[in-house]
């Protein structure tokens, strides 16, 4: 008798990232109960680096790319990733095999004292590493400082909580996942506020020759998860962006209608390109290209261009 089938799952070292994999980990071993699932933690650049933005050190990709020559090199058969660090294009030899049901993909506004963003003092320092949240905070709220704040999400609330920053804004899906329940949140939502593409949702990347590997993956597919992102990474792909760009995009069903609504903002908050349009749910990538061909039209080159 030959030994059970087993899958290695190259995974970041933080807490949120082993959870998310060890996740996974329990969905595929639910569909095979006879699959054996091993997890190899690593570490990425973009965990190694704290002292410099995402922007200036090539952009959330850097989460990843140790993970992917793990599984280039054979090293490891599957990475689980946050969808919204994912490039909109795979590496060659690579494919986001599964999409997991997707979480709250709201933003978080997280304070000691419960102040909401416009109660807070003119100058108040407010904690973020993502130009997207940065751009939104600072279109409805001109007065607040926003500083760059790296580091997991344990490091990111102990800045709040020791007074560095009289604020910080935090995926929900990271804090729920964690089992933190933060004394004082509230959530930033439409229309003010737009999450990355992909926000909440969990990718299940292999070689895309690895047949055996992408069927099992197959069993964890989310269709309508699937169907949002495709939309939502659309238009990333055809502004050329990647993560480092202020882009927000957010697809929902509404009355049996895919709604897409994608806003591009200068970082300092003074300028924005808002573009919302609905179309066929079985038509997501091609309702995202149409998106952001008109983001295109309206000048978003122009506005990136300032940035």
């Amino acid at each position: 008798m030959g030994s059970p089938p087993r899958l290695r799952i190259a995974t970041r070292q933080s807490r949120l990232a082993l959870w998310q994999s060890e996740h996974a980990a329990s969905q595929l071993r639910k569909a095979d109960s006879g699959l054996e699932v091993d997890l190899l933690p690593m570490s990425t650049r973009g965990d190694e680096v704290l002292d410099r933005s995402l922007a200036q050190i090539g952009g959330k990709g850097l989460f990843l790319k140790e993970l992917e020559h793990a599984l280039l090199d054979r090293h490891a058969d599957v990475a689980v990733h946050s969808l919204k660090d994912v490039p909109a294009e795979s590496p060659d030899g690579l494919v986001l095999a599964a999409v997991l049901p997707r979480a709250n993909w709201a933003d978080l506004w997280l304070t000691r004292d419960g102040r909401e963003p416009a109660d807070l003092p003119e100058g108040s320092r407010v904690g973020t590493s993502s130009l997207r949240r940065q751009s939104q905070l600072l279109m409805n709220y001109p007065h607040l400082e926003v500083v760059p704040v790296r580091g997991n999400v344990e490091t990111r609330l102990g800045r709040m909580s020791s007074g560095a920053v009289e604020a910080v804004v935090l995926a929900a899906a990271g804090i729920e996942r964690l089992g933190l329940t933060p004394a004082h949140s509230r959530a930033l939502l439409p229309p003010d506020f737009l999450p990355a593409p992909g926000q909440g949702v969990i990718v299940l990347q292999c070689r895309a020759d690895d047949d055996r590997t992408r069927n099992r993956l197959a069993a964890l597919e989310c269709a309508r998860t699937r169907e949002q992102v495709d939309a939502e990474r659309a238009v990333v792909k055809v502004l050329g962006a990647d993560c480092r760009m202020p882009l927000a995009a957010l697809a929902e069903r509404r009355d049996g209608e895919l709604f897409l609504a994608a806003r591009l903002a200068r970082p300092d908050g003074g300028d924005a390109i808002d573009v919302a349009l609905s179309g066929p749910p079985d038509q997501a990538g091609e309702l995202g290209r149409r998106v952001g061909e008109r983001l295109l039209q309206l000048g978003a080159m122009s506005l990136l261009s300032r940035i």
